[in-house]
């Protein structure tokens, strides 16, 4: 891997986090984004020490160039800011909607696009998406949504970047991810319907994170990491 930082948006907490300290042990540079860049701080110094951070809200992409002003060069970009939203139809609040759509797909994409001259000869990019894409709920147009829209710039940067590759991932029910831990009804139900029989760790979402973004014969891939879970 040649010189530049692995920069995880949204990687202050689950996941993201946990891949930010997979790197940090490994002794990559690392910067960290969360909306509010207090916060980011803090997390950073808890990694390891050397890891820095900045704040950016990516529904606000208009202030997502200066936010990110100070990164040097990138050689690892994970895009994994997300933000829960159940917005029935009959209750449809447009600003959530708006919020959430502009996140995902604008913020994410502007985030490439101003980070763009900084990355390096092998650079590789991740985006998160989400199982809504193909098994949605109620309340979850939205979300639904966004996700395909994940898969669509997936599959289009990793024609217009190349050979810059650019990979997906879409994790399902993670059950030791914070935001599910204590919900315990519906991961029995999940546990139910996974062939392995349990639900996926953040650990192997992880793993599966770093696949996507070191092996340089996977590009435009977006891949499911859920147990099995969508075949019942």
């Amino acid at each position: 891997m040649s010189d530049g930082a692995v920069v995880v948006i949204g990687g202050t907490s689950g996941i993201c986090l946990r891949l930010a300290e997979t790197y940090a042990g490994r002794g990559m540079p690392v910067v960290i984004s969360g909306r509010d860049r207090s916060r980011a701080a803090d997390v950073a110094t808890a990694i390891d020490g050397t890891a820095t951070a900045c704040g950016v809200d990516l529904a606000e992409p208009a202030t997502i160039r200066d936010c990110l002003a100070d990164i040097g060069p990138v050689s690892r970009l994970v895009l994994g800011a997300v933000e829960r939203d159940e917005n029935a139809v009959a209750q449809y609040d447009v600003s959530r909607a708006m919020r959430l759509v502009t996140l995902k797909l604008v913020g994410y994409t502007e985030v490439i696009h101003t980070l763009l001259p900084r990355l390096t000869g092998d650079a590789s990019i991740l985006l998160f998406g989400g199982l809504a894409l193909r098994r949605p709920y109620p309340g979850s147009t939205t979300v639904t949504t966004v996700n395909g829209g994940v898969t669509g710039i997936v599959h289009t940067l990793a024609v217009e970047l190349a050979p810059i590759r650019v990979n997906g991932i879409h994790p399902g029910i993670v059950g030791d991810s914070p935001y599910w831990a204590d919900k315990e009804q519906t991961l029995e139900a999940t546990r139910g319907r996974t062939p392995l029989g349990r639900l996926v760790t953040m650990d192997e979402v992880v793993d599966a994170s770093i696949f996507l973004l070191e092996n340089g014969g996977v590009n435009g891939v977006n891949l499911d990491v859920d147990g099995g879970w969508l075949l019942r």
